[in-house]
C-alpha cells in the first residue's frame, strides 16, 4: 500500500495519508520521473504524468495501467507555464494532488574544446530546471493551501551544494531549486504541507549519458526512484544520496577555496548536447 506523510498543521510530527492517492510527476518520459512513476503505479493510486516525448510517455503510461494505476499523461514542455498551470489546475480539481514531484530538468555545461556556455545555453537551463519547477508547483499551491494538506518534491542534484567549473549553468540552476525549495518549507510547513528537496547525485538516465568524465557512486533509475519514495514516505525534508558523494560535496563547501578549485581544473569533463 502507498502512503505519503504530511507535516501536522502545530508542530513537527507527521500525518500518514492512505490509499487512494493522487500524485503528479513531471519529466517522466524518462529517467528518475519515469522510475518514480512505475515505483508508485499500484491500484487505488492516481498518477498525472508529463514529458516532452510523446512516445516515451506512453510507454511509461501503459506499464503503469498494467500495475493497476489510473494514469493521466500528456505531452508538455514545463517551461510553458500557461499550459502547464492550465493542466495541472484540471487534473487537481477532478483528483486533488497530495503529492506533487517536480521533476523535469536538462543537463548543460562546458565542453573540452574550452568554449564556454553561451548566453541562450545559460538561460535555457535556468528555464527548464527552475522556471520548470516553479511553473509546476505554483498553479498547486494555493489548492493545496485551502486544504491544508499536501507533499512537494524538488528534484535538484548534489550539484547544488557547490559550483562546479564544467557545468556552471546547471550547478546554478540546482541551487536555485535547493534554495527555493528550502524557503517553501519554512513558509509552508505551518499550513500542513510537507516540502522535500531532493539531491540526487549520478544517476543512469539519459542526462548523465551527455557527461563524459567520472561519475562516481553512479546509481541505477530505480534504485535513485527507491531512495527518493523511502525519504518522501518518511517526511525528510532533505533526501541527498549517495551519502559518500553528499559527503565529499559537503567537504568541498567547507574547505577553501583555494585548495578545492585547483583540484576540480584537474578533472576532465566533457558536457554534449541534449535534446
Amino acid at each position: 500500500m502507498n502512503s505519503i506523510y504530511v507535516p501536522a498543521i502545530a508542530g513537527g510530527t507527521y500525518t500518514r495519508v492512505r490509499d487512494p492517492c493522487s500524485i503528479l510527476i513531471t519529466g517522466a518520459s524518462s529517467g528518475i520521473g519515469a522510475a518514480l512513476a512505475r515505483a508508485y503505479a499500484a491500484p487505488r493510486t492516481r498518477l498525472a504524468i508529463c514529458g516532452r516525448d510523446a512516445a516515451r510517455l506512453a510507454a511509461v503510461a501503459d506499464l503503469c495501467r498494467e500495475r493497476g494505476a489510473e494514469v493521466i499523461e500528456t505531452c508538455l514542455d514545463v517551461t510553458e507555464a500557461p499550459a502547464v498551470a492550465a493542466w495541472i489546475q484540471k487534473v487537481d480539481r477532478a483528483s486533488p494532488f497530495e503529492l506533487v514531484i517536480a521533476n523535469a530538468g536538462v543537463q548543460g555545461g562546458l565542453s573540452r574544446d574550452g568554449a564556454g556556455e553561451t548566453l541562450g545555453e545559460l538561460h535555457r537551463v535556468m528555464e527548464v530546471n527552475f522556471g520548470g519547477v516553479s511553473n509546476t508547483i505554483h498553479p498547486v499551491l494555493p489548492a493545496m493551501r485551502r486544504r491544508r494538506r499536501g507533499q512537494i518534491a524538488l528534484i535538484a542534484s548534489l550539484a547544488a551544494l557547490r559550483g562546479l567549473p564544467y557545468s556552471p549553468g546547471y550547478c546554478a540552476s540546482k541551487a536555485a531549486v535547493r534554495i527555493y525549495g528550502e524557503a517553501l518549507r519554512c513558509w509552508l510547513a505551518p499550513e500542513g504541507i510537507g516540502v522535500s528537496v531532493v539531491l540526487p547525485g549520478f544517476v543512469e538516465t539519459r542526462l548523465s549519458d551527455t557527461v563524459s568524465g567520472p561519475k562516481p557512486l553512479i546509481l541505477s533509475p530505480e534504485r535513485a526512484a527507491g531512495i527518493i519514495r523511502r525519504g518522501l514516505a518518511k517526511g525528510r525534508r532533505q533526501i541527498a544520496f549517495p551519502y559518500p558523494l553528499y559527503l565529499g560535496m559537503q567537504l568541498m563547501r567547507a574547505l577553501p577555496a583555494g585548495l578545492v578549485d585547483p583540484i576540480l581544473r584537474r578533472v576532465t569533463v566533457d558536457i554534449g548536447p541534449y535534446a
